[in-house]
């Protein structure tokens, strides 16, 4: 079983929710705040699961859904922001998340069917399944996932 790619998913959708809820700021984004503490090697090295999810990061960036202006030793991204792909991603409607109760405002009826929101909750139920789901909508191009 390929257990680091359901970490990279969750560090995927951790790390692109923590700059969406910044968007449009730049911010700092740590690794630690997004995986918790992890204790560096005897070496002083940071863990195999430090190293992955700043490599899930710098992943993201070369693959143009963040921007950032530069690394803070093995320990951040500094000046991150969600790029236009990684912003219209995550703010997109995934059409079964849709609910029509008439009662609610479209915009909160749109807002809690959107990729951000469904990831939201999916971490913090702990569904790792569905946090993989969600997270493969993030890397799909085009109208999939969208609502027409």
């Amino acid at each position: 079983m390929d257990l680091q790619i359901d970490d990279f998913y969750k560090d995927v959708a951790a790390g692109m929710l923590a700059l969406y809820q910044a968007f449009p700021r730049k911010i700092g984004l740590y690794v630690e705040d997004l995986i918790g503490r992890e204790e560096p090697d005897e070496f002083g090295l940071p863990s195999n699961r430090h190293q992955a999810c700043l490599g899930a990061l710098l992943w993201l960036a070369d693959e143009g859904y963040l921007r950032f202006e530069s690394t803070v030793r093995h320990e951040a991204l500094d000046q991150a922001v969600l790029s236009e792909k990684g912003f219209l991603r995550l703010s997109r409607t995934v059409p079964h998340a849709l609910h029509d109760d008439p009662q609610l405002p479209p915009s909160v009826r749109r807002q809690q069917a959107s990729l951000a929101q469904q990831l939201r909750a999916a971490l913090a139920e702990r569904h790792g399944e569905r946090v993989a789901r969600l997270a493969r909508l993030l890397f799909e191009s085009g109208s999939a996932g969208q609502e027409t």
